[in-house]
């Protein structure tokens, strides 16, 4: 197996998740048939595997942190600023938040924050790297 990442996160609405997932842009696997998980995929490499907070608590001790909390921010690359506009656009119309922080808009890389709807912070961002300054006059 190559190299991948399987981001597990807890939901307390796998039905809900599973629908803002599939509206940023994520398909469900059929592969994991299971009423209290869903893996889901972004692209070959990257998957999150949104987990019930029943089957969560199977895997790990740890307290399932609240909504309002940010222990991570997982940053998707799009293919545009218009694509980070549109995931922005559909995560609040399907039980997110957008624009969690404020918009990031630095020419050559332009980013908006989100939140799903357990308030795990998700970042929709395009980056031309061609644009990027270089590191002798970077701050």
């Amino acid at each position: 197996m190559s190299k991948k990442i399987f981001v597990s996160l807890p939901v307390a609405d796998l039905k809900a998740s599973l629908a803002f997932y599939e509206s940023i842009g994520f398909r469900k696997s059929p592969r994991f048939p299971d009423e209290t998980a869903a893996w889901m995929v972004w692209s070959e490499d990257i998957n999150f595997m949104l987990l019930s907070h029943a089957k969560w608590r199977t895997m790990t001790t740890r307290p399932i942190p609240p909504s309002t909390s940010s222990e991570v921010m997982l940053a998707l690359s799009l293919d545009s600023r218009e694509a980070v506009d549109a995931m922005a656009s559909a995560a609040a119309a399907n039980g997110g938040i957008a624009d969690i922080n404020p918009v990031e808009d630095h020419e050559f890389m332009y980013a908006r924050d989100l939140a799903d709807p357990d308030g795990h912070a998700v970042g929709a961002m395009w980056m031309d790297v061609s644009a990027m300054p270089s590191g002798d006059n970077a701050d």
